[in-house]
């Protein structure tokens, strides 16, 4: 009865700290410009919905090492517009080619390729500015801006995306799929977590404690996405079922049988949850949470 009382407070303040960032995003990108039309396609992406997990990971991160978690939330905001921005490019002709994401039309497909691929890049800046903006020491900025350019480039995001396109058509190894997922989904997870705790002026053991639970974290929301690429359907997805397949794509789901799958995003949910164990005060939410995104379903 206690863990299930737990469970429901968490899943409230889950929804609470989503919401919360959905208001905040929400204030971006109004007014009467000549350049309307490009502000409307990013807030079309921004607002999009989504579960907001790394936006979340910020502002509780900064929380559980003792910060206050109002003043990560301009940060968290520059995460969601560096991940929209993913997300737009992704979907382009010249990437992925997707016609459909979160159920809705892309971007590129409401607005138009050009349109899309400005508004991409603009929510990239946005998001340099948002983080920037923030009411906290520069120092903590500086670094802040650091982590999250370094998750957003080469050695991140868009190193990540090349390899994925390198990799189409061919069978990968479990190794080169995991360096694939380590730069393109988790290292803005992993960014996500480190820039909370720098929110918070944390230590570099929660520095470090963080990265490792994100990145265990990461890898298991990877597994879990393409297993579903495989099991859900386009409604629960939002997006079209079997298209990393139809691109000659390797993923886990192709590569290993699904107990398999299910096996290590059990064994990558555990290394999360072990990571922070010690290094902050109040980590029954983070533990939750990753527990929460190992049994999703979309």
């Amino acid at each position: 009865m206690m863990m299930q009382i737990e469970e429901q407070e968490h899943s409230l303040d889950f929804e609470s700290c989503r919401k919360l960032i959905e208001f905040e995003l929400g204030s971006y990108f109004l007014g009467e410009h000549p350049y309307a039309r490009l502000l409307e396609s990013m807030r079309y992406s921004l607002l999009a919905g989504g579960k907001r997990i790394r936006a979340v990971l910020c502002v509780k991160f900064c929380e559980a090492a003792e910060g206050d978690p109002l003043k990560a939330l301009g940060a968290a905001c520059a995460i969601e517009m560096l991940h929209a921005y993913s997300l737009i490019h992704d979907d382009l002709p010249c990437m992925d080619d997707d016609d459909l994401r979160r159920g809705m039309p892309s971007n590129h497909i409401a607005y138009g390729e050009s349109t899309a691929t400005l508004a991409g890049d603009a929510l990239q800046a946005a998001a340099f500015e948002a983080l920037l903006s923030s009411d906290l020491p520069p120092e903590n900025l500086v670094e802040m801006g650091k982590v999250l350019a370094n998750a957003a480039g080469p050695h991140g995001i868009c190193g990540g995306q090349l390899l994925d396109i390198a990799g189409e058509g061919r069978e990968l190894s479990l190794a080169e799929l995991e360096g694939i997922n380590r730069l393109k989904t988790a290292a803005l997870i992993c960014a996500s977590a480190e820039i909370g705790v720098l929110a918070a002026g944390g230590s570099l053991e929660q520095r470090n404690a963080a990265r490792e639970y994100a990145l265990s974290l990461g890898l298991a929301f990877q597994i879990r996405d393409d297993v579903l690429d495989y099991t859900a359907s386009q409604d629960e997805l939002g997006k079209p079922v079997f298209s990393d397949r139809d691109k000659g794509k390797s993923t886990y789901a192709s590569l290993l049988d699904e107990d398999e799958c299910e096996r290590i995003i059990l064994e990558e949910t555990a290394k999360a949850i072990s990571a922070i164990d010690g290094s902050f005060g109040k980590t029954g939410f983070l533990k939750w949470l990753a527990l929460m995104l190992s049994k999703r379903n979309n």
